[in-house]
């Protein structure tokens, strides 16, 4: 059977492994920093290229504005924080990989480490999709609705938590397919099971559109697709993942063929062993089935069984009887020789 990594045959203490994560934590921390203060120079330059879609969605020669006294400053700060975070993403993953990595098999490892690749891939379609395709058509449609004499000038920071909440909720949602094959390898569900479960599903990503999206028609539904198409292409790809075996022998994928003939070979020649007549089949069914004695039969059985016995105790004793009178006839021969000795000169 396969066994973990060598580096892990002896089993760190408690303390130990929260020495590690907190190293690891802090190097995501420092990483985070670093992009923050990279990035924070450009902070006005990124918050606009952010609010585009919105701009140019709005009427002519009209603007966002800013409530608050510090919202100016504050909103920039906050996006720049952000998207540090999501270009760490990277770092942070492989940072979470190198903690788990000790203590996976190594069939295990082949498939954890493409999944979190996929998965920060898909994340960052997830929030492509909803900045090109879904925001531009979501703002271009609530102008269109704008009440005629109001000017419509949205707040700085409402659109930050509403763009936010926007690629939030894509970037999520494109990992259907990485959440749908997890689910088929670890033995949750079969791709069978999910095919059937095509309706609720359907619904399902059209409930999740309505509950994270705007109150919109438009962003529901440039949601609710393109998770259904992704779980569609997940439970394509999740047939590649099921486990074939689910016997004991997952640990070595590459010895679980040959143990399981191994196994077999080895039950049928003790089964053999033990049961040399268990293959047996007479030629007449009747022989074959059981058939109870009545009363009667089992009173003459025993009374045949019980004669028996005393023909065989009778044998006994007589052979006893035997035995005796010979020896007793050897005796006196053997006397009668000894006076016939003593009598000769």
């Amino acid at each position: 059977m396969a066994t973990p990594d060598q580096g892990v045959g002896v089993e760190l203490p408690f303390l130990a492994h929260l020495v590690e994560l907190r190293d690891r934590l802090l190097r995501v921390v420092i990483t985070v920093l670093v992009v923050f203060f990279a990035l924070f120079s450009f902070a006005n330059d990124i918050y606009a290229i952010f609010a585009g879609p919105l701009i140019s969605s709005l009427p002519e020669g009209g603007g966002m504005i800013a409530t608050g006294v510090a919202t100016p400053f504050l909103t920039p700060f906050k996006l720049t924080l952000v998207m540090s975070f999501y270009v760490a993403v990277p770092v942070i993953l492989f940072q979470l990989w190198a903690f788990i990595a000790p203590g996976l098999y190594q069939h295990e490892k082949k498939l954890v480490f493409p999944l979190m690749i996929s998965s920060i891939i898909l994340f960052y379609a997830g929030v492509a999709f909803a900045y090109f395709l879904v925001m531009p058509m979501v703002y271009q449609f609530m102008g269109a609705f704008t009440p005629a004499g109001v000017a419509w000038t949205p707040d700085i920071s409402q659109y930050l938590s509403f763009a936010l909440t926007m690629f939030f909720a894509f970037g999520v949602a494109f990992e259907v397919p990485i959440a749908t094959i997890v689910l088929v390898w670890t033995g949750m569900t079969t791709p069978e099971s999910l095919a059937e479960k095509r309706p609720y599903i359907i619904v399902g990503a059209f409930v999740i559109g309505m509950l994270i999206t705007p109150p919109d028609v438009i962003s529901q539904v440039m949601l609710a697709l393109p998770m259904w198409f992704l779980f569609e292409m997940g439970v394509i790809f999740s047939r590649f993942f099921v486990r074939k075996e689910e016997d004991g022998y997952d640990d070595d994928p590459d010895g679980q063929q040959q143990q399981l003939q191994e196994h077999s070979e080895d039950t049928e020649h003790s089964d053999t062993e033990s049961t040399p007549d268990a293959g047996l089949v007479f030629a007449d069914e009747d022989m074959n089935e059981y058939d109870p004695m009545s009363e009667d039969e089992m009173e003459a059985e025993l009374d045949r069984m019980e004669a028996e016995e005393l023909d065989e105790d009778w044998e006994k004793d007589e052979g006893q009887d035997s035995e005796q009178s010979d020896e007793k006839s050897e005796d006196g021969s053997d006397s009668d020789n000894e006076s016939n000795d003593k009598k000769s000169p």
